[in-house]
């Protein structure tokens, strides 16, 4: 009986996962709006499942920080906070200062020119991409970047962040010259290949910081576009 008590098993942690990418999804672009009260029946209904993967990822998902969770109350969705925001900035370049150092001793050389390859393919110039692409694109960047640090631990806290502020990242993207942004990157991978602490860390600290009225400005525009009617959101498009 064992080998159909697993398949089972392996079923359920089938349904979990993929409830729980279409949650974090939903709560990355705040389809859910920020303070409001999740319904599970609801969303039970919504996702075709039953109320146990739900709470399975839900659980999840407020470990993770991307939901919130008020005991006798239930699951809410994250507020935007400014402060919050900033910390993650904070923690975002803590880490990735940090794995660059071990990037310096530990990368393959033909992996840095991979990722100098990946600079000259994706262009100093947006084109055609809209924000969330570009920002794809960024995340893609830092975590080959990280990879090459070697630890995988790093790069788990890195892809957690990452989702956490995507949604002030796409606001702030428009404020963003990507050609310097690409540069830096350069800058960064260069100095890599050289084993050059000193350019990559300078580099790295410049092109993560974030002020924190930065944050702000972008997060008031956030909200403008979550609350905006839908008509009006589609007429500015």
């Amino acid at each position: 009986m064992q080998p159909v008590n697993s398949n089972v098993e392996l079923a359920s942690d089938s349904i979990v996962d993929r409830v729980y990418e279409q949650l974090k999804a939903m709560a990355v672009s705040y389809a859910f709006k920020p303070g409001e009260r999740l319904n599970e029946g609801e969303l039970a209904k919504r996702l075709g499942v039953s109320r146990t993967p739900l709470r399975e990822a839900l659980n999840r998902l407020n470990t993770e920080g991307f939901l919130r969770f008020t005991p006798g109350k239930g699951f809410f969705c994250r507020e935007l906070d400014a402060r919050e925001i900033f910390d993650l900035y904070e923690l975002r370049k803590a880490i990735e200062i940090a794995s660059i150092r071990l990037a310096i001793k530990r990368a393959r050389d033909e992996d840095i020119d991979s990722l100098l390859k990946f600079l000259e393919a994706t262009g100093p110039d947006p084109g055609e991409r809209s924000s969330p692409e570009q920002v794809e694109l960024d995340e893609a960047f830092h975590e080959r970047l990280m990879a090459m640090s070697g630890d995988a631990e790093m790069l788990r806290v890195l892809r957690n962040v990452n989702a956490r502020i995507r949604f002030v990242r796409w606001i702030d993207m428009d404020r963003v010259n990507r050609s310097n942004t690409q540069g830096e990157h350069r800058a960064v991978v260069e100095g890599l290949k050289a084993r050059d602490e000193g350019i990559c860390v300078s580099v790295l600290e410049k092109h993560i910081d974030r002020r924190l009225d930065r944050i702000t400005a972008a997060i008031k525009e956030g909200y403008a576009q979550i609350y905006m009617p839908a008509a009006t959101r589609s007429t500015a498009n």
